[in-house]
């Protein structure tokens, strides 16, 4: 039998707590199936000069047996996805992974089967995503009029960021993170996690922890290749999958209290939000969470409310 190659993409540095999910998913295959495969990991092909955003296709091609990637970038193939992504929906860690392990787990990796060429292994907590930039402090909505932010290429991240009062310019992390020393961009949103990583502490002194939104990130492979492969090695690939999805939560839970630590206090200032100034985040946002309430079937939200 011919050895199988499982190689593996992903958008982060080698610390990140993908990629040390990532590690950890293609060596506990290894220690499993032993000489049966061989594993890659190509931790970040933003150095290859790829985008993030260029690997699900890398993976539908069969350049990557499996990738990590932001779950935004599904929301066109299916469109209840963007339940992730509405503001201040998700409360809590504890909500999203009960919802992961669940219904809303089930029905995504149900929907990935029918309308996409990929078989969705897990959804990763890539952190509640906050606001940093490089101007002044942000505490309100009327803080934010004028400037501009990179954000994720989402509608409904656009919505609600233009909501708050920013100027967005939806565009991939490569593009951000080549030209975050210019002109172009005054602020961005990402997880802590994304914000250290990626240098941009470097560069923006505020960072206000607003939580607006929760990052879903989908752990897929190419469906094609893994239907070529023995039941015996999809079921051990499968259960290899759920440890390292069950390993990356425990990392993603320690993730924002250890990057706070990193912070230097000298040169970044932590903004911390009363509860009447999040509110008023919250109501600007408040017409798009209605807008998609509107589009998104009711089931989706109760395997959502369930969880509460």
């Amino acid at each position: 039998m011919e050895k199988i190659h499982i190689k593996f993409g992903g958008y982060q540095n080698q610390g990140s707590i993908h990629n040390q999910a990532a590690t950890y998913f293609l060596q506990t295959l290894e220690e499993k199936l032993g000489d049966q495969i061989s594993t890659e990991l190509i931790g970040n092909v933003l150095n290859l000069g790829k985008k993030s955003g260029d690997l699900p296709g890398m993976v539908s091609d069969g350049e990557l047996t499996c990738c990590y990637i932001s779950t935004v970038r599904f929301s066109e193939w299916i469109p209840e996805i963007n339940i992730l992504d509405l503001p201040f929906l998700i409360k809590d860690r504890a909500q999203i992974q009960a919802a992961f392990r669940g219904a809303f787990g089930t029905h995504l990796k149900n929907q990935f089967s029918v309308n996409t060429p990929f078989k969705l292994l897990g959804v990763w907590d890539n952190g509640f995503r906050h606001i940093t930039n490089k101007r002044h402090p942000i505490r309100t909505p009327k803080d934010c009029e004028g400037l501009s932010i990179r954000t994720q290429i989402s509608d409904v991240h656009v919505e609600s960021l233009k909501a708050i009062g920013f100027n967005p310019i939806p565009v991939d992390v490569k593009v951000f993170v080549d030209e975050i020393e210019g002109p172009r961009f005054d602020a961005q949103d990402n997880p802590l996690t994304n914000s250290f990583n990626f240098g941009v502490h470097k560069f923006h002194r505020f960072f206000t922890l607003t939580g607006h939104f929760f990052g879903g990130t989908a752990l897929i492979c190419n469906s094609a290749i893994f239907d070529t492969w023995s039941k015996e090695i999809q079921q051990v690939f499968l259960e290899v999958a759920e440890l390292a999805n069950e390993y990356q939560w425990q990392l993603a839970h320690q993730e924002d209290d250890l990057i706070l630590q990193k912070l230097s206090f000298e040169e970044n200032e932590i903004i911390h939000l009363t509860d009447a100034e999040r509110n008023l985040f919250k109501l600007a946002v408040k017409p798009v969470f209605e807008k998609y309430e509107k589009i998104i079937p009711a089931s989706i939200f109760q395997m959502f409310q369930d969880q509460k």
